[in-house]
């Protein structure tokens, strides 16, 4: 059964006539009858009656050309997609994200990307750390921004676009709030605010706290950046979060404050597998993102 004589079927059905069929189609009508005569001959039915020059569907030729449509629009879709696909200006992205690069980095380089590329289309995924380094592995996203970027991963490509500073968030009321920055052991007997383990954030805190030698009390935890400051201006506790996340300023209920000592900082990137290629659109996006960051680079 071939694709051509699925089509020249549905013509011939919808017109019930070879001859317009054939002159719609711009081929020879004996072709298309030709064509008709293997297609019945495979199937093993007759699809049309043939009554002198009038045709007319079988009961069963009604039913297969139902079908037989569906069938084709769903090639056409698929035809179609493939063509999106290798079209740089018209394929699809996955995007993977965090919660901490949700609020300005993503929307900034997606609406400059947009700009010079406005009909490509974006499948966005946000998710912790873990998830997005398995999603990226196992084919599900293609790319993901990450902070901290990982190394010695064997799986991916990675690349490092810029690092930020980890800053203290504390409620306003807070001793320490007219400070311009502080030393983290001043936080020692403060209870603190972080994202639950297994986020790498947390991560981040805890070790830094270690570093300023104490142990973090840790009295509530939440899973997205919103929570966190929320919890902070209702003066819970206080927080460490990446600079990246303040574009949209503390409330008047929260201030946010260098840290001096320990230095904390994470590098914020971009991987991709190595097992598979990116498609066209992607590989685009992923070298502006990189020339994006990098023209930024030479003006700071």
């Amino acid at each position: 059964m071939e694709l051509r004589q699925l089509r020249y079927f549905i013509e011939v059905a919808e017109r019930e006539h070879f001859t317009e069929a054939a002159e719609h189609l711009h081929v020879a009508q004996s072709a298309i009858s030709l064509q008709i005569s293997k297609l019945e001959a495979e199937l093993g039915i007759t699809l049309f009656e043939r009554t002198g020059r009038n045709i007319k569907l079988t009961p069963i030729g009604k039913t297969f050309l139902i079908h037989t449509k569906k069938a084709i629009k769903a090639i056409d879709y698929a035809k179609e997609k493939v063509d999106e696909y290798l079209d740089p200006e018209k394929g699809t992205i996955k995007i993977g994200y965090p919660t901490s690069l949700a609020n300005h980095l993503l929307p900034t380089v997606i609406s400059a990307f947009k700009a010079n590329h406005p009909n490509v289309s974006y499948h966005l995924r946000q998710g912790s750390y873990a998830l997005l380094l398995d999603s990226v592995k196992n084919g599900d996203i293609d790319l993901a921004f990450l902070g901290p970027v990982p190394s010695n991963d064997q799986d991916l490509f990675t690349d490092i676009l810029f690092s930020e500073g980890i800053s203290l968030l504390v409620p306003a009321n807070h001793p320490l709030s007219d400070q311009k920055s502080v030393s983290l052991s001043d936080l020692r007997t403060d209870d603190f605010v972080l994202f639950p383990k297994g986020y790498v954030l947390h991560d981040i805190a805890v070790e830094a706290c270690k570093k300023a030698g104490f142990k973090p009390n840790i009295t509530a935890e939440g899973e997205d950046m919103d929570a966190i400051k929320g919890l902070v201006s209702a003066g819970i506790g206080v927080s460490l979060l990446p600079d990246g996340t303040f574009y949209d300023r503390e409330s008047r209920l929260t201030t946010k404050i260098s840290i001096s000592s320990p230095e904390v900082k994470r590098t914020v990137g971009i991987i991709t597998p190595k097992n598979r290629e990116l498609a066209p659109t992607e590989k685009v996006f992923y070298e502006f993102v990189k020339q994006f960051f990098s023209r930024l680079d030479k003006f700071q």
